[in-house]
């Protein structure tokens, strides 16, 4: 029998607000000492009362703007009642009945090329929990995450293999990562996935019966916990076995999903409307402003990127996967000669510099996206070559400046005369005669060899290119004159 398989994913994205949701504790980073940002609010005490974090509606609105979801103008906070040793209040504070956000989709893109869209439920705003800890034999809670603004992001279950959930999971991050939302840093636990999947005949088109597979967090974690799975549940029905609704666990090292619990139904948290927050209400014109504001899709970014600037895909798939190096190298190539050469040097010299730099650290660059241009156009053009140009970058990475300048201050021109390069290279082959001889005989490694030591003589000023040209005519030459 041919099976089909349909994934959901309900995905927690850490919205980057510089207070929590209900009170105005810090949103620390995942080193904090435990329990170093913490408050009544936050810690469920007695008649403390939760005040609305404005931000992580603006961030959230958004977010379902720019996804194509539908806006509701009065929007309201739900208690979700359970009990669990990091939910200090022994209830949550979500959205369920009237979600801020309904609707929307994501496009996709298959490994097939082919793009699909995975359609949105909804996306609501809803308070973190504490984070449970445990130590040898001992357990504690650290409170500082409790009370951290969610966005969930719930989709319908219209994926069908664990590929396009991958897929779906990279195309969202991107979007996510372009309207800076948050940071997406799945090591620091900003974006968590739970995964609703389920098997069924493929002539059938009735749902099979949904398991959870709850707190994933990384993009593999969630590929590999639906290949095994789908493929547990599969076996299980092929076996004639009735597969029960619950709820499981992934274990990586164990390649394997175990049941935590059968799986609670909506009615099982008793939820209702929080009494001590008042309706979120969204004017028209709020809305608008916020609609107007939002930047240009990564996918349709990405487009204009290879039609405007001539790039490859996958350059300029790289190049607008973060919105901060998108801008930076847009005003970059912007009136550049050749803006291929611009996005040379970004994927090579600028990411490997910037690797494990945060976003917003390319707007404080000392390199500016003037001087990369120039210093691209420098080294496309011949004036300098590619060891001169990466230490006029170390230049500009130390104290920012102009290319030309430095080049002029230092005496960092490339030496491009053919003259000049000739001469160079009848010492270099004068002073190596037998290495020179090994390349007329056939050793083409020698050749290498020959240029090095032009480039040393020369102190990298060198034309490269013309060198080894020269080089190759008067070997070339020689030999034959020989024979």
């Amino acid at each position: 029998m041919k099976w089909k398989a349909s994934i959901g994913l309900e995905v927690h994205v850490q919205l980057a607000t510089q207070t929590k949701l209900f009170c105005g504790c810090r949103t620390t980073d995942s080193n904090a000492p435990p329990n170093s940002s913490v408050c009544p609010v936050c810690l469920g005490y007695p008649g403390a009362l939760p005040v609305l974090n404005r931000e992580a509606v603006r961030l959230t609105v958004r977010t379902g703007l720019m996804l194509g979801c539908a806006i509701r103008a009065t929007s309201w906070f739900d208690r979700k009642s359970y009990f669990y040793p990091d939910m200090p209040k022994n209830y949550q504070i979500s959205q369920y009945a009237a979600p801020l956000c309904e609707g929307g989709a994501v496009e996709v893109e298959g490994e097939d090329g082919i793009r699909r869209t995975v359609r949105l439920r909804r996306i609501h705003l809803e308070e973190d929990v504490a984070k449970s800890l445990h130590i040898g034999r001992r357990s504690g809670v650290d409170f500082n995450r409790a009370g951290v603004p969610l966005m969930e992001i719930v989709t319908e279950p219209d994926m069908g293999s664990p590929d396009e959930a991958f897929a779906f999971l990279l195309a969202l991050k991107r979007i996510l990562l372009c309207l800076a939302v948050s940071p997406c840093n799945l090591e620091e636990g900003n974006l968590r996935c739970d995964i609703n999947c389920s098997v069924r005949p493929a002539d059938r088109s009735e749902l099979g019966t949904k398991v959870e597979i709850k707190n994933l967090n990384t993009f593999k974690g969630v590929r590999d916990a639906l290949r095994h799975e789908l493929e547990r549940q599969q076996a299980a029905l092929e076996a004639g076995e009735l597969l029960e609704q619950e709820t499981r666990r992934w274990d990586a090292d164990a390649g394997a999903t175990f049941s935590m619990r059968t799986k609670e139904q909506a009615h099982d948290y008793r939820y209702f409307p929080e009494p001590d927050l008042m309706p979120v209400r969204i004017s028209v014109e709020e809305r608008e402003s916020w609609r107007a504001a939002l930047p240009e899709m990564p996918a349709r970014r990405c487009e204009r990127f290879m039609q405007e600037y001539g790039l490859p895909e996958y350059d300029a798939r790289v190049l607008t996967a973060d919105r901060a190096i998108a801008d930076y190298f847009e005003e970059a190539a912007r009136g550049a000669s050749n803006p291929k050469w611009v996005a040379n040097w970004m994927m090579t010299e600028m990411l490997r510099r910037m690797a494990d730099a945060p976003s917003e650290a390319w707007a404080r660059l000392p390199v500016r996206p003037a001087a990369l241009r120039e210093l691209a156009e420098l080294a496309g053009r011949g004036v300098i070559n590619s060891p001169t140009a990466k230490a006029v970058l170390d230049v500009l990475f130390e104290r920012g400046g102009d290319p030309v300048a430095i080049v002029q201050e230092r005496g960092w021109g490339q030496i491009s005369d053919a003259a000049a390069v000739g001469g160079l290279a009848d010492r270099v082959i004068r002073e190596h005669e037998r290495v020179a001889a090994d390349f007329r005989n056939g050793k083409a490694a020698a050749l290498q060899f020959l240029i090095g030591q032009g480039m040393r003589l020369s102190r990298g000023k060198a034309n490269p290119a013309l060198l080894r040209d020269e080089l190759i005519r008067r070997l070339g030459s020689r030999s034959e004159s020989a024979g």
